[in-house]
C-alpha cells in the first residue's frame, strides 16, 4: 500500500515541477501598454468601468470607418487599411473588451448584446454619429448585430469573413484540408481548456494562426508575439474562455434579412474558420450587398491580400461614404 501512495506523491510531484517549468503567467500590463499602446493609441473610458484602446486616424470632419477585429486579435488586425485610407477617411479601430490592451469587461459580459452596446459608446465618445462599421471573423457578427441594433447609425457595412450567420460545415473538398485551429479548439475542451489560463506556449499560438491563414507569410516572428503575449495581458485568457464556453447563437435569418444597409461582403474561399459558403449565404440573405470572393486567401483577407481587398473596398467607400461637401472636388 505504501508503494501506492509514493507513486502518487511522485506523480504529483512531476505534475507541479511539469506546471511550474511549462506556465506561461500574465503579461506585465504597463510593458503591453507600451509595447503596443503607443503614439497613435489612446485610452478612452466609455462608462461601466470600460476604458478601451483605441486609435482615431485621419481628418476629423471625413466620413467615418470603425473597424472590429475577430477573437483574439486585436486592433493592428487593420493596420494594412488604416494606413491606406486614414488620408481620405477618419478609421477608428479599437480593441473590443476581452482583448488586446482594452484587457476583460468588468462584469465579465460577453454577450452579443454587449459588444454592440460597446460600439455605440466609442462612437459617442468620439462625437461620431453615422459611419461605416466593418469587422471580421466575431468582430462581422457585432457588426452585423449592431446593424440590426442601430441601422440609422450607419452609412455602410463591411463585413470580412465575418460570423454572425448560421454554423456552416466547409464543402468536401475543403474538408480533406483539415478545418478550425488547434487553439480554438482547445478553448473549447472542458477540463483541458483550464490549462489554457496558465500554460499558453507560444508554440500553439503560432500553429493557431498559421491554420487560420493561406498566405503564411503574413504570421511572422512579430506577429505571433503580439497574440501571445496580449491573449496573457491580464484577464483575457480567463475571458476567451469565457467567450468560448458559451454556444454560439447565430443571429436570427429574418433580422439579418430586414438590414438594408449596403453591405460589401469580402471572404477568402480558402478560411477554414469560416467558409466561404457561409459568405454566399450573407449574399443570399441581406437584401443590398456586393460578394467578392479571394482564391487561396484564408480568414485575413484584410492581411492575407491588402491590396486585392482594397481594390474592392475604396470604390465601394466613395459611393458609400462619400466625403463631406468641404471635400469634394469641385465641378
Amino acid at each position: 500500500m505504501k508503494w501506492i501512495w509514493r507513486g502518487l506523491l511522485v506523480l504529483v510531484a512531476v505534475l507541479v515541477i511539469a506546471f511550474l517549468i511549462f506556465r506561461t503567467p500574465d503579461t506585465d500590463a504597463a510593458a503591453m501598454r507600451a509595447k503596443y499602446g503607443g503614439a497613435p493609441s489612446q485610452f478612452v473610458d466609455i462608462g461601466d468601468g470600460v476604458t478601451v484602446h483605441l486609435r482615431d486616424e485621419g481628418p476629423r470632419d471625413a466620413p467615418a470607418i470603425i473597424l472590429l477585429h475577430g477573437s483574439n486579435a486585436d486592433l493592428h488586425t487593420w493596420e494594412p487599411w488604416a494606413e491606406a485610407l486614414k488620408g481620405r477617411y477618419r478609421v477608428i479601430r479599437f480593441d473590443q473588451v476581452g482583448h488586446g490592451l482594452t484587457g476583460p469587461d468588468p462584469k465579465d459580459d460577453y454577450s452579443t448584446a454587449n459588444y454592440v452596446a460597446d460600439i455605440g459608446a466609442v462612437a459617442d465618445r468620439l462625437g461620431v454619429k453615422t459611419f461605416v462599421l466593418g469587422g471580421n471573423s466575431m468582430g462581422g457578427k457585432h457588426a452585423l448585430a449592431f446593424a440590426i441594433a442601430h441601422p440609422e447609425r450607419l452609412t455602410g457595412l463591411v463585413l470580412v469573413d465575418g460570423s454572425g450567420g448560421p454554423m456552416l460545415k466547409l464543402a468536401a473538398k475543403d474538408e480533406k484540408k483539415g478545418s478550425g485551429n488547434i487553439g480554438f479548439t482547445i478553448a473549447r475542451m472542458p477540463g483541458v481548456n483550464l490549462l489554457v489560463e496558465q500554460i499558453t506556449p507560444r508554440p500553439l499560438i503560432a500553429q493557431s494562426l498559421e491554420q487560420s491563414v493561406s498566405v503564411k507569410s503574413i504570421v511572422t516572428p512579430a506577429m505571433v508575439d503580439r497574440y501571445w503575449e496580449l491573449l496573457r495581458y491580464p484577464g483575457n485568457r480567463r475571458a476567451t474562455l469565457k467567450r468560448f464556453s458559451q454556444p454560439y447563437d447565430a443571429l436570427a435569418e429574418g433580422d439579418i434579412a430586414k438590414v438594408r444597409v449596403p453591405t460589401l461582403i469580402l471572404w477568402g474561399e480558402e478560411d477554414r474558420l469560416i467558409p466561404v459558403e457561409a459568405g454566399r449565404w450573407l449574399a443570399k440573405t441581406l437584401p443590398n450587398n456586393t460578394l467578392v470572393t479571394y482564391p487561396k486567401i484564408g480568414h485575413l483577407p484584410q492581411e492575407e491580400a491588402a491590396a486585392q481587398t482594397l481594390a474592392a473596398l475604396e470604390p465601394w467607400l466613395v459611393e458609400h461614404a462619400a466625403p463631406p461637401k468641404s471635400r469634394q472636388p469641385s465641378p
